[in-house]
């Protein structure tokens, strides 16, 4: 299993930003992700910068580790110039980047724009075609195409992503749409758990339980595609469970050995913010980074 992290946008690249993403290196994770969103929850009121001039800096500031958004959501971006935009991150981290991809939510993104929030119906109509028409932005020099939501006039993306066919798509879905566009254009998959169960106050073992119904899921719209599940790697983003994995080092060994044993190749743990809901001991979450991997092994 894969150790990767997730860094949100709250520091000054002058202050704390640069050396955060490059201690993420150092430490050996696989991959550092960041949040897409203009503002986030409790984080609202607080610092908070943009995803991709961030994974621009960092692309920069480290060399082997690999970068990503998690999640990026059509709440207010669009194919054509999202496109250009990853094309030139790729390029800045010489192919270092994936794309996490999901429907959105109702948060303050979903109106920013001054638009009304859409209902679950258009969501995934729209996140159905964001996905497609941005699949072959990123794959085709020259695309025009005219659809419900979204259109696009010649646009051109020359020369194309570094990693070819394109960069990887890591989807983000729990619902049969969504996991269909998963297993038609994903790489990877991305779950943070069932919502539903954290919200009612539900067990470790009861979430447990909701991730292997959601991988079961995936396997059958894989079917349904011609793809072997097997071919997606999965990816859970921590933190939304009812778990507490960062608590100690055998929470996290009993944590991500179930979460093993159910096909979950590479958890992503949120790097310690304090005074926040993602508050955890820092030297304690560097020695799960470092010496968790090989404890797992050993369990």
């Amino acid at each position: 299993m894969r150790l990767s992290t997730v860094i949100l946008p709250v520091r000054r690249w002058s202050d704390g930003g640069r050396e955060v993403w490059q201690r993420a290196e150092e430490l050996g994770l696989h991959a550092a992700y960041t949040y897409d969103h203009l503002s986030w929850r409790t984080f609202r009121e607080q610092t908070w910068f943009g995803a991709l001039p961030t994974l621009t800096a960092a692309a920069a500031a480290t060399s082997r580790m690999r970068l990503g958004t998690l999640v990026t959501s059509p709440n207010f971006r669009h194919p054509v110039t999202l496109a250009k935009e990853l094309i030139s991150l790729d390029d800045i981290s010489d192919g270092r980047v994936t794309l996490g991809i999901g429907a959105g939510g109702n948060g303050f993104d979903a109106t920013a724009l001054g638009q009304e929030a859409w209902s679950p119906r258009e969501r995934a109509d729209r996140f159905g075609e964001f996905v497609g028409l941005l699949d072959r932005l990123l794959t085709e020099d020259a695309v025009t195409y005219e659809g419900v939501h979204y259109s696009a006039d010649e646009a051109r993306n020359i020369p194309g992503c570094v990693q070819r066919p394109r960069l990887p798509f890591a989807v983000a879905a729990t619902g049969p749409r969504g996991l269909k566009l998963a297993a038609r254009y994903g790489q990877a998959w991305v779950t943070t758990g069932d919502p539903k169960v954290s919200n009612a106050g539900g067990t470790p073992a009861e979430s447990l339980a909701a991730v292997r119904g959601q991988l079961e899921r995936l396997a059958k719209a894989c079917a349904e595609q011609g793809r072997d599940a097997a071919e997606l790697q999965k990816i859970m983003l921590t933190g939304f469970t009812p778990d507490r994995p960062l608590d100690s080092m055998d929470a996290f060994v009993d944590f991500a050995g179930r979460h093993a044993e159910l096909g979950i190749d590479e958890l992503v743990l949120h790097w310690p913010i304090a005074d926040s809901v993602f508050a955890a001991d820092t030297a304690l979450f560097e020695r799960i980074v470092t010496e968790g991997p090989a404890q797992l092994d050993a369990a």
